[in-house]
């Protein structure tokens, strides 16, 4: 980055009142030379430019040579590496397809996962509306978040990985698809860091003190998606792998299993995947998710 670029966003943030979260998604960082070991490094690094960029590209798996997901898996931390590159450091994981009412919608047919990063992370408290034009036909998602004490294993039932849990909350994930009209394997959707856009976080309650109700209720409760007040779907917490503990679990064990990416750690943030179908939004719209039958806040974004 020159010189005079520089001074540009600089002025751009103090003369046009740029957000923060503006900011945080434009912030032109200097171009960090990765060592290239092939195909998968230029996979990678494709992947990265187009999600900075909101552009769209051809699936890696439509590709000579295709994509397969243990593939996709090695391509994970040459993303993360390029984030944290470019001044965005990991804060958590985001489960993705963990509904297995909307497999059959986009032909993927497990959970996959992808990070979450300090650039992407907002708690709904400090933010009113989220700009669109950063992402790529961007989609809304109501998801249960949790955030972690303690690192969990793969040997724990669902009530040892409550032991883990330090905080969970009602959050909105965008996500967003670099490939055209939301059509991918499972592959690319790993090497997109599985479609992650945002975060957004509601209130967030501690899980320590009320642990036993938390347990129950977050396996039965449902939840209404509305945009500027119609009700657009209802989900249920048994539609994500019959629970986000169950959701959480899965993921401990996917990770004990992978040789290439670590193990989730204590004061990480988790997002468990959708409880309804995945929006199309556009600016303009504000969108609420009102939860029954658990202590959680209904939470609401607007969309400019």
């Amino acid at each position: 980055m020159d010189t005079v670029s520089i001074l540009l966003v600089v002025w751009c943030w103090h003369h046009l009142g740029m957000s923060e979260w503006e900011r945080r998604q434009y912030m032109i960082y200097p171009a960090t030379k990765l060592e290239s070991t092939g195909r998968l490094d230029d996979i990678g690094a494709e992947a990265f430019s187009a999600i900075r960029a909101a552009r769209q590209i051809s699936p890696f798996s439509s590709r000579p040579g295709g994509l397969a997901v243990d593939q996709a898996y090695r391509v994970t931390p040459l993303v993360k590496r390029m984030y944290e590159a470019s001044g965005s450091n990991a804060v958590g994981r985001k489960i993705g397809f963990t509904n297995r009412t909307i497999w059959a919608q986009y032909g993927v047919y497990a959970p996959i996962w992808g990070y979450l990063f300090e650039r992407t992370v907002y708690d709904l408290a400090a933010i009113a509306t989220l700009p669109l034009y950063g992402f790529a036909e961007p989609r809304i998602e109501p998801e249960i978040v949790f955030g972690l004490s303690a690192a969990p294993s793969a040997e724990m039932d669902e009530s040892a990985l409550s032991s883990c849990i330090q905080w969970v909350a009602l959050g909105f994930e965008i996500v967003q698809s670099i490939f055209p009209g939301w059509k991918f394997s499972a592959a690319d959707t790993i090497a997109a860091n599985g479609l992650h856009g945002a975060l957004l976080i509601g209130p967030r309650h501690p899980f320590a003190p009320k642990a036993a109700e938390w347990q129950r209720t977050l396996s039965v409760f449902e939840i209404d998606l509305s945009c500027d007040g119609r009700l657009v779907d209802h989900g249920q917490a048994g539609n994500v792998l019959d629970g986000p503990l169950s959701a959480l679990g899965h993921l401990v064990q996917l990770l004990a299993d992978d040789p290439l990416n670590p193990q989730l750690a204590a004061g990480e943030i988790v997002s468990t995947g959708t409880l309804t179908k995945a929006m199309p939004i556009i600016p303009g719209q504000t969108w609420s998710a009102k939860p029954a039958g658990i202590a959680l806040d209904e939470i609401q974004i607007g969309f400019v």
